[in-house]
């Protein structure tokens, strides 16, 4: 629900902060004073039209923000889109906010952080729904009629049976385009797979092979240079000459030195031993240069085969991969697309039994779908027909239209035709309503705007409360061409759906504001040359003087009726009783 509201600089709003609690929250005043305005400054919050008329006279940006509870029934979906984006902060609360700036740019923010528009409206559609002079109206959206429906009339289950037949049928069908595509280019696939495997085969690859042979191409190609270094270093560590004793040998008169010094002076014994252990490790040290002086080859001929080599695993680096593991991944890919194409006839006649059968299942389990649909429409109708003759408008009659089309490759029903499916099921689904005898059943979209419009999708609304799970609702003047007898029974329908829902309403009518839990007067005021609109919140004695106004001159009289009206508001008040089900007796 939306739960803090604050504008600057919008049309003739000033600055303004409103706080909301849930239930039934009605917004009075006198025409033009910006009532309308304000429902205009939710919707672009909720990602609707901004551009920069909207920005106050002799400002330079005009800013909205809304704080809103995330309700229980569409956490998950938002939670998904919000982790999708990055953006989840609070669990329990969103924060969405619009700039407009006279440059004609504007910024959309979610939870502070810049977004898109369009992001926007994704999220406000799952927390407002506004009925009345605009376009933002859910119910006149074709595609959210069957899950309304499909949420009055129950039927999880079914259609879960439903879908997941329906989405194993869309994976055979993509697995058999897939192959039949493979087989028509099989015969010249299956002759590049089979050279590149054998090539591959062919060389042999080992893991780690190339930085072995790189370290001996080295050794190879530097061998004489090599050979001479290890020489030089025996010569003086373990050869000497004439003129230059070996380092072993001019050591080994130290070990003996230390060690005589160590006879006399057994603390120095410790010297003694750390000598000797260093001619030890001289002497291990000149083995192990013989030993690798040993090892040096001079092979011309074992150069070119280790280039030869180093040239094999280049080549198919190029074609096939940066190292040697990625080659060896890629000789494992195309064996098992290679056994694929083999195969291919056997697992599309497989694959071609199983799309047959899941076809045919999908055909049952869509009629079992489609007959409790039906049977529920015809609730949902007869439900929808007792609210608009409540809200006088008896002559309206509804309906829910439903539409298969054939398809020759479609779903097989029992009385042997095929028709299309989709996620849904087997047919389209639309919302029609005839207002006035006569003139047949239209698309909702269709219909009268204004208060016959509101009245429409409250009397939905309030039969479809417990399937519809956006949480704040705004009626803008619902109570359009009607009188206050009617007025007072929207006032009852409003507050039944406020027990599900919180709804926001304006209204010129007392009888419908006095069923409101929260009651704020709009006005405009002129200070300084300038026009503000100002918002009150009203309570106890103010909004028994509002509803008196309401009535015509504040006197006696009016207050008189206006305390009868709020005691008959009293009266009517029922505590919160279950929306019945789409099984119980319509």
């Amino acid at each position: 629900m939306l739960s803090e509201l604050h504008i600057e600089n919008f049309a003739i709003i000033d600055k303004l902060d409103l706080d909301f609690k849930p239930g039934l929250v009605i917004f009075t005043g006198e025409t033009g004073a910006g009532k309308s305005i304000l429902i205009d400054a939710v919707q672009t919050l909720l990602g609707g039209r901004a551009d920069a008329t909207m920005v106050r006279s002799q400002a330079e940006r005009a800013f909205v923000e809304g704080t809103f509870r995330i309700p229980q029934a569409a956490r998950d979906a938002i939670h998904a889109i919000l982790e999708r984006e990055e953006l989840l902060d609070d669990p329990d609360h969103i924060i969405l906010a619009r700039e407009i700036r006279t440059n004609g740019r504007n910024v959309a923010r979610l939870n502070g952080r810049s977004v898109s528009a369009g992001l926007l409206r994704e999220v406000g559609e799952m927390l407002v729904d506004v009925h009345g002079q605009s376009e933002h109206l859910s119910l006149l959206k074709v595609n959210q009629h069957i899950n309304l429906l499909d949420s009055f009339a129950g039927v999880a289950e079914q259609l879960k049976r439903y879908q997941s037949c329906y989405q194993r049928l869309v994976q055979v069908r993509r697995e058999l385009s897939e192959l039949r595509q493979a087989e028509k280019n099989a015969a010249r696939r299956s002759e590049t797979l089979t050279f590149q495997i054998s090539e591959i085969e062919a060389a042999q690859l080992r893991p780690g092979e190339e930085e072995v042979l790189k370290e001996e191409r080295n050794r190879l190609a530097n061998a004489e240079g090599l050979a001479s270094l290890a020489q030089e270093a025996l010569v003086a560590l373990d050869d000497g000459s004439p003129e230059s004793p070996a380092v072993t040998d001019l050591f080994g008169q130290v070990v003996h030195a230390i060690a005589s010094l160590a006879r006399l002076d057994s603390s120095r014994s410790p010297l003694s031993d750390q000598a000797s252990l260093l001619a030890e490790s001289l002497s291990d040290l000149a083995r192990e240069l013989r030993i690798y002086q040993e090892s040096i080859e001079f092979n011309p001929r074992r150069l070119d085969q280790v280039e030869e080599r180093l040239g094999v695993l280049h080549n198919l680096k190029r074609k096939y991969g940066d190292s040697i593991e990625e080659v060896l991944a890629y000789l494992d890919k195309a064996r098992a697309e290679l056994d694929t194409i083999t195969h291919a006839g056997q697992r599309i006649l497989a694959l071609q039994e199983e799309e047959t059968a899941l076809l045919e299942q999908v055909g049952r389990e869509g009629e079992l779908l489609s007959q409790e649909r039906h049977k529920h429409a015809a609730v949902l109708a007869k439900r929808v027909e007792t609210e608009l003759n409540e809200l006088h408008m008896s002559s309206a009659r509804f309906q829910v239209d439903f539409q298969m089309h054939p398809d020759a490759n479609g779903a097989p029903l029992s009385d042997g035709r095929r028709v299309a499916f989709d996620s849904h099921g087997l047919e389209r689904i639309e919302f029609l309503i005839a207002p006035n005898p006569g003139e047949g059943f239209k698309p909702l979209v269709k219909i009268a705007s204004g208060g016959e419009t509101s009245r429409l999708m409250l009397a939905l609304k309030n039969v479809l409360a417990s399937a519809d799970q956006i949480p704040t609702l705004i009626f803008d003047e619902i109570d359009q061409g009607i009188g206050g007898r009617v007025g007072a029974v929207v006032g009852q329908k409003l507050a039944s759906l406020a027990q599900q829902h919180q709804v926001l309403c304006v209204t010129h009518l007392p009888q419908l504001a006095a069923y409101g839990f929260q009651h704020f007067h709009v006005t405009k005021a002129v200070q300084e040359g300038r026009t503000t609109t100002r918002v009150e919140a009203l309570d106890g004695e103010t909004r028994l003087v509002e509803l008196a106004q309401m009535f015509g001159e504040v006197s006696q009289g009016t207050l008189q009726s206006a305390k009868e009206l709020l005691a008959s508001v009293t009266r009517h008040k029922q505590p919160e009783q279950p929306l019945p089900r789409a099984s119980d007796p319509a």
